[in-house]
């Protein structure tokens, strides 16, 4: 009989300790109306420092209040920061409008960038990061490029797990960071962990580009070629999506390696250990056809869930491993 009771006990105990089939429940209705409005015509593509940026900076930094993220210490949600064009770079992102237009005489130029940051206080001061990048490639050739799951998916991914985590306090603090101009250099990324005063507390970067369109239903985790240690945590989470490994072995010739491919790559410079989630590119990759109309919304959903699932494992379990 007490054998019977310590299989039990022993059962119950395994169950509880293992998160791989929690079933998570968010709001798909405000997840795609979210990546509906930041991939709408009216953001003109989000391109860096043009108002259709700025519009979709203030949207996320209204998210997080109403979600209730706070904010980090000394700062607004909107965290701007400047960056200058030298004069060639700078004909290159802002074309001549007509062919009488000199540029000869072209100077260094300063925009104003702005990530978009908020944080949920955990039960330890040890920080985990997850960011999406809020840029697109605004306007080209007289067309919207959109930009819906490059990388509206990860940004409006950002509001449904801060409103879990909300409500399912983390062991961790959770810095939310909507990151500017990733598609010309990472400079948002790169400027918040420079500045971020606590970086010391960052023990992981969960980073999300493109997790909204794939037909096969696959999405990859990169970095455990890196970081093996990151793989057990989320090696059995079960989805109807299929999470796959790969994309960050420079000796693997048969897959593309991911590891400086998106805003992750500032951290893992730093030697802060990253999970990139992402999918490989589809057709309408960096064309004004990458639109809310062409994600793949049950995956998208899907795949919201499968990170959410396996963060809340990194949460419960970083302590031990790392």
């Amino acid at each position: 009989m007490k054998t019977k009771f310590l299989l039990l006990f022993l059962f119950t105990i395994a169950i509880i300790s293992c998160n791989t089939d929690k079933t998570i429940t968010i709001n798909n209705a405000m997840l795609l109306e979210s990546i509906k409005i930041l991939s709408h015509d009216s953001l003109e593509g989000r391109g860096f420092s043009k108002p259709g940026n700025y519009k979709a900076q203030q949207f996320i930094a209204n998210q997080f209040k109403e979600i209730g993220l706070e904010k980090i210490a000394g700062h607004e949600y909107v965290q701007e920061f400047p960056y200058t064009f030298s004069g060639k770079r700078r004909q290159r992102m802002f074309p001549i409008k007509n062919a009488n237009e000199d540029f000869s005489n072209v100077t260094d130029t300063t925009v104003i960038g702005g990530n978009v940051v908020g944080k949920i206080a955990g039960k330890i001061k040890k920080t985990i990061v997850i960011t999406g990048h809020l840029d697109h490639l605004g306007i080209k050739g007289g067309k919207i490029y959109n930009g819906a799951d490059d990388d509206a998916s990860g940004t409006a991914a950002l509001f449904a797990i801060a409103e879990y985590f909300k409500k399912n306090k983390p062991q961790h603090t959770l810095v939310f960071a909507a990151v500017d101009a990733e598609e010309i250099g990472s400079l948002g990324a790169d400027y918040w962990l420079k500045n971020y005063k606590n970086k010391q507390d960052i023990v992981l970067n969960i980073n999300m580009d493109m997790i909204a369109h794939n037909d096969s239903l696959r999405l990859f985790a990169a970095g455990l070629y890196h970081y093996p240690q990151l793989k057990k945590p989320i090696e059995n989470i079960e989805s109807p999506i299929t999470l796959l490994f790969g994309h960050d072995n420079p000796k693997n010739k048969k897959l593309e390696d991911w590891t400086f491919s998106s805003d992750h790559r500032i951290f893992h410079k730093e030697k802060i250990p990253f999970i990139y989630f992402g999918v490989e590119d589809h057709k309408d990759y960096h064309k004004p056809t990458d639109t809310f109309e062409n994600i793949n919304k049950e995956f998208y959903i899907d795949a919201v869930k499968l990170i959410i699932n396996a963060i809340e494992n990194y949460d419960n379990s970083l302590n031990k491993n790392l």
